[in-house]
């Protein structure tokens, strides 16, 4: 079983009358790779900045090893921070810029010998893969390789844990997935704690071993990628993690689960009879069928080719859906849609609910959204689900 390492109780922060973060309660792991994850504003950066210990909270406990640590000042702590401006010093080398905070005096009065800090320098720039780069100049390097730099510099002091706050915000897309691997493999071969911050969906899915999705100053859910991705808590979390379709529906029974004025099968069960709940269908849980064929029938607005995939947007008698396809359908074609039963996520409505519409996406190219409070009359409605 993972040991506890870091535990923050009932913390809330607040500047002057704005609260930024609201009671919230998270334990992290020894040796875990986690990850807080939202848009901008929601208190992921301000949870990072009171675990190294940059803010204290307004309320509030934050435990370091079973230890409170809420007055210990941030280089008491056994915590080092990567920023996303790598604050490298540009008159040293690779080597010199690793060994700075080694040539300090430690905390006893003590300071390393030179053989010591050469060793731990290497082992680190070894691990980082820039071996070999010590007596390069950082301003000559690129931006990943300062990037590395930057992460030996904090890891060659040997701390509990990494906080590493959007490091990779001024990357290239392709150095981004590059470094992504690589943060990764770190944390694996270091088996320090690494809690990471970022808006990138796909960084925390690729990297984390836990992902906190925050807004608000609330954390919204805590699990595995797999775990936030398949089974969203709320339509927030469904709608910021990957591209969802989002509709009203109505629980007829167990694995029965009604959209439009008809039924579909699901896998889903625990909720009221006909109690009003949010779906999520995922784009690539939808597959394109011929008209007669189709539980639902629409018709192609638009068209965006992706190169692996076409992402289609369907119009379903007003209600646009995210379809992610290999098969091409053009512009103002009508089709038909099947979904598996374990395609459908159902989800109890709550203070999300209705604030993304029917499909929602924070991309701006998709500005066509439809209002998802459009009435059905029974008329616009065709034979349902066979059960």
């Amino acid at each position: 079983m993972s040991k506890e390492l870091i535990r923050l109780s009932n913390c809330l922060m607040a500047f002057d009358d704005e609260v930024v973060l609201n009671n919230i309660n998270l334990y992290i792991n020894d040796k875990e790779f986690l990850t807080l994850l939202g848009p901008s504003g929601c208190g992921k950066t301000t949870t990072l900045r009171i675990i190294g210990g940059f803010q204290k909270p307004t309320s509030g406990d934050v435990f370091f090893d079973g230890v409170r640590i809420n007055d210990v000042p941030p280089h008491k702590r056994m915590i080092n921070t990567v920023f996303q401006k790598y604050a490298l010093f540009t008159h040293l080398n690779v080597f010199e810029n690793v060994a700075f905070g080694l040539r300090l005096q430690r905390p006893d009065g003590k300071r390393l010998e030179k053989s010591e800090i050469n060793s731990r320098v290497l082992d680190i720039l070894g691990v980082v893969s820039l071996k070999g780069f010590e007596k390069r100049a950082v301003s000559t390097l690129s931006g990943g390789q300062q990037q590395r730099v930057a992460i030996a510099r904090a890891l060659v002091n040997r701390p509990k844990v990494l906080l590493l706050d959007e490091p990779l915000g001024a990357l290239d897309m392709r150095l981004r997935k590059d470094m992504q691997n690589e943060l990764k493999d770190i944390q694996q071969v270091t088996g320090i704690t690494f809690v990471y911050v970022t808006h990138d969906q796909e960084e925390a899915l690729a990297m984390s071993d836990t992902v906190v999705v925050m807004e608000g100053g609330v954390i919204q859910q805590i699990g595995t990628p797999e775990d936030i991705y398949n089974e969203p808590k709320n339509a927030f979390v469904a709608d910021f993690i990957g591209e969802s379709n989002i509709v009203d529906g109505i629980m007829f029974s167990d694995g029965l689960v009604e959209i439009f004025g008809r039924k579909f099968k699901c896998l889903d069960s625990g909720f009221g009879p006909r109690e009003p709940v949010d779906v999520v269908i995922r784009p690539e849980d939808i597959d394109i069928v011929d008209v007669k064929s189709g539980m639902l029938t629409g018709t192609v607005t638009n068209i965006t080719f992706r190169g692996v995939l076409y992402d289609i947007i369907v119009d379903f008698k007003g209600f646009k859906w995210l379809i992610q396809t290999t098969d091409l359908s053009p512009i103002g074609s009508k089709i038909g849609i099947k979904i598996d039963p374990d395609g459908i996520h159902v989800m109890k409505k709550g203070p999300f609910s209705g604030m993304f519409g029917d499909y929602s996406s924070y991309s701006a190219e998709y500005d066509e959204i439809s209002d998802a409070g459009h009435e059905y009359e029974p008329e616009d409605m065709e034979e349902g689900y066979e059960t």
